[in-house]
This record gives C-alpha cells, structure tokens and sequence, in this order.
C-alpha cells in the first residue's frame, strides 16, 4: 500500500548533507508508489529543492523563516509539528544527526509517536515496514516494526545509499510557520575545527589514539587524510589528553561513524571505540602492540610504529591519486 512519506532535509554552511539523500532512499523503499515530500528550513532552503527532486523528492516544502537559519530546538520542533500537520504524512524521516537526535524525539513526544532511532535499515516484510537498528554498541542488531500510528524514525549516515541522482522535478511549496515564544535564541556560532570533510558522513575516517603522543602527532594522519579526501577523527584517549579537540571524538560518548575505510592509528581498541567505529566496511589498524584489541576487529592490521607507517601509506597514496 502506497504512503505518504516526509523527510527533513538537513543543510551545513548552504550545502545538503548526504544524509538528507539517504533519508529520500529509505523513503523511497516504503512509498511504494506514494508521494515523497522533504522540509528544506532557513533562509536557502528554495535553493535545496533542484538536489531534492532529484533525488526522489516529489515535493519540497520550504520553511524559510529567519529564525531557522541556525538550530534552535524550539523553533525546529515548532516549525516541523507545524509541517506534519500540513502534511499529513503516514512516515516521517530525519537523520540521525546531532540535530535529529535533538529533534526527532522532541517532536515525537509532542504529537505521542512512537519514535525508532539509528536506523541503518529499511525494509518492507509482509506489508509491514521492518526497520533494523543496533544495539549494544552495535554487537547486536534488532528488528523493529511499529504497529500504529506513524512510522518515525532516524536514519543513521553511511548505511543506506543514496542512489544516484535522477532528471526529476520537484514542485517547491513555500510554507510559512509560526515561531514564538522562543527559549533561547542563537547570537553567534563559534567553530572549534576548521572545515574539512564531516566527520560522521565521511567515506574515509582516519583516526589516532594516545598512540600519537601529542598534538603534533596528528600532523602525519591529516597529511593522510588530504590525500584521501578523509576525515580525521580521534579517540577519547587522545582527546582526553588534549591532543586534540572533542568534536573529533569517536566511540561510545563521541560520534558514530561507518565509513568505508577505518584507518585506526595508535589505537588500542578499547570497548568505549569500537562502540562507535566497529560497522565500518573495511577497517585498517596500525599499533605497535600486537596484543591490542583493535587487531581483533581489524580487516587488515601492521604491527609498527604510526610514525613510520603513516608517512609511507601517505607517499604510496600520492603515487596513486596525486
């Protein structure tokens, strides 16, 4: 039977993150003909509806209320309740990001949804819509299906393609929303790190651990990651130890991450990490220690010293792709 479905589209710095495309994937699954619409919000969201369309947006709603320019969870949950009601969609999904972690749940509780979060997959069983989460620190894998009301649910970057873009058009709907009674309200954002490829959506992580001794040990794994176009990341370890910054952090109280490659360096490989980088594709480790953990879950590991193997890996890439 053919749905409605609703999917927000998320954007950083004026740019749809690839999510946002996943999200339109799932949607597409569970449609079975219905119509998919997506919510772009803020001041660019007209400039988001060309890259919804094609990728299987049949209508995009655009909420361009000033005070969406940057996220406040008042004046999201606001505008949202205020979409689904326009809408009146049968599933509704967000991606499982820093912003819908914060949104979903807000708004499920307000309209008493039930709500399945980090969702990694989509599927249709017997005509019912099964979706697939870990659990455990992802050493388990459940299957959920929701048997009344709308289906809500998160979808987590990196695990459901995208697909790739088609020649579609769709039809962009101005939408104006209510905003009041504000909590908080945003005056200046300040970034910590640089620009770079995001972290939790990136194809490529490279990562360091205590192992890299100080802040200038990272140097080696960010000449890496340009010649790979990857992100950085960190584990708690190093974190904890001022190597580096929090945002950076991967595991269990940091980011979730499944990339297609892992590139663990000096990384022991403790429960806490492996919570939040144990799905990716293909992981790569390097550590002096033979013993270390990080080899247990490891598809390919070296045994030697990241300050040596770094630098090689990074020459060899060059020869390649440079």
């Amino acid at each position: 039977m053919s749905k409605k479905v609703l999917v927000v589209a998320e954007a950083r710095d004026g740019s749809l993150r690839n999510v946002s495309f996943e999200a339109l994937a799932a949607a597409k699954r569970i449609a079975d003909g219905g119509e998919i619409i997506a919510a772009a919000f803020g001041s660019d969201a007209a400039n988001y509806v060309e890259a919804l369309g094609q990728y299987g947006a049949n209508k995009v709603y655009t909420v361009t209320n000033k005070e969406l320019d940057t996220y406040t969870t008042d004046a999201y949950s606001q505008a949202l309740r205020q979409v689904i009601d326009a809408v009146q969609p049968e599933a509704i999904f967000i991606p499982h990001t820093g912003v819908g972690r914060d949104l979903a749940p807000r708004v499920a509780a307000r309209l008493g949804l039930g709500l399945v979060s980090d969702v990694i997959d989509v599927e249709i069983d017997g005509g019912e819509v099964v979706f697939t989460r870990p659990i455990y620190a992802g050493k388990a894998f459940e299957k959920k299906k929701m048997t009344d009301g709308i289906q809500f649910a998160t979808i987590r970057p990196n695990n459901i393609p995208a697909g790739e873009p088609g020649a579609s058009a769709a039809e962009a709907v101005p939408f104006n929303v209510e905003i009041k009674d504000l909590r908080a309200v945003i005056k200046e954002v300040v970034r910590k790190t640089a620009g770079g490829v995001d972290l939790s959506e990136a194809k490529i992580v490279i990562s360091g651990g205590r192992g890299v001794k100080s802040a200038e040990g990272f140097k080696p794994l960010q000449e890496l990651a340009e010649v790979l176009g990857a992100a950085v990341g960190a584990s708690r370890g190093a974190c904890d130890a001022e190597y580096c910054d929090y945002s950076l952090q991967i595991g269990q109280t940091g980011k979730v991450v499944t990339p297609d490659l892992y590139i663990a360096a000096g990384i022991s490989g403790a429960i806490q990490h492996l919570a939040g980088m144990s799905n990716s594709k293909v992981i790569v480790a390097i550590n002096k220690d033979p013993e270390a953990p990080i080899f247990q879950v490891a598809d390919y590991g070296i045994v030697g010293d990241l300050f040596e193997v770094v630098p090689l890996l990074t020459e060899e890439f060059k020869k390649v792709l440079v």
